[in-house]
């Protein structure tokens, strides 16, 4: 028996990643029943016939930046499974974007899949909780971004601004029929798409990670598999009637100024 036996799990992004890192932490976790979705078909029918032996997984492709995939993925999952008791929305599009050089089409585009998609699908998996009398838990992958985020991330720390204010609105509207959501405002994290996006972005220096780790304080960038046990915490009854939280998860405190801190023999 585990935190998450007997339940049905929908986990946007998991065809890779952090996304796939949550689905696969919630089925050793003794999830009962899964949905793997994602844009890449190869990638999602491979994660969810490994998953499928020891939980029940479908896949259903999805393109989040389309209008009607939301609604999709939860009558799909609803129809396979017949209910929902956690969703986490864990894809997300970090396109880099400045107050200058965002375009109508990358904003709109950001817009959809960070915010306009998470807000449908938690719509659509709340009527089915609310259908079946689920005390069901939403998590929402947001960022430290949140907070005010880099000059070149302007458009994409928007999204993530709107989806902790989204998870707290909804976490309010919800909160008298015992379904909980809250927000994981993750940092820097070393996964598959921040790679790709220092190959596209950032010079593509084949060292980075290693650099990038050098300059932190705990030596490491977050790595997806503790970042999915956070999620599966605040997805378990271990979080409680917490409800209505952006957690941050970064090694970096808010508000703090940069550099390193003097260490006790310096002081």
């Amino acid at each position: 028996m585990g935190r998450f036996s007997g339940k049905v799990a929908l986990v946007t992004g998991s065809t890779q990643g952090l996304g796939q890192a949550i689905a696969e932490r919630l089925v050793e976790e003794g999830l009962e029943g899964l949905v793997v979705t994602g844009r890449n078909t190869e990638r999602g029918e491979t994660v969810a016939a490994r998953l499928n032996g020891e939980c029940r997984t479908v896949f259903i492709a999805a393109d989040l930046a389309e209008p009607d995939a939301p609604a999709r993925l939860i009558d799909e999952t609803d129809r396979a499974f017949g209910r929902v008791d956690v969703l986490v929305n864990a894809a997300g599009d970090s396109h880099r974007g400045t107050i200058e050089d965002t375009s109508t089409e990358l904003f709109d585009h950001l817009m959809a899949v960070n915010v306009r998609a998470p807000f449908m699908l938690m719509q659509g998996a709340i009527r089915v909780m609310r259908r079946e009398g689920i005390e069901g838990t939403i998590v929402n992958i947001a960022s430290i971004a949140s907070h005010g985020g880099p000059p070149y991330l302007t458009a994409y720390s928007t999204t993530k601004g709107a989806l902790v204010i989204l998870t707290r609105n909804v976490a309010h509207s919800v909160a008298w029929d015992r379904i909980r959501v809250n927000a994981l405002n993750i940092g820097w994290m070393d996964s598959p798409a921040e790679h790709v996006i220092r190959e596209r972005f950032h010079g593509g220096d084949p060292q980075w990670l290693e650099k990038a780790e050098a300059s932190q304080p705990f030596g490491r960038l977050l790595k997806t598999p503790e970042v999915a046990r956070a999620v599966a915490f605040l997805a378990s009854d271990d979080s409680g009637m917490m409800t209505g939280a952006a957690v941050d998860f970064n090694q970096i405190v808010v508000g703090t100024e940069p550099g390193p801190a003097p260490r006790p023999a310096d002081r």
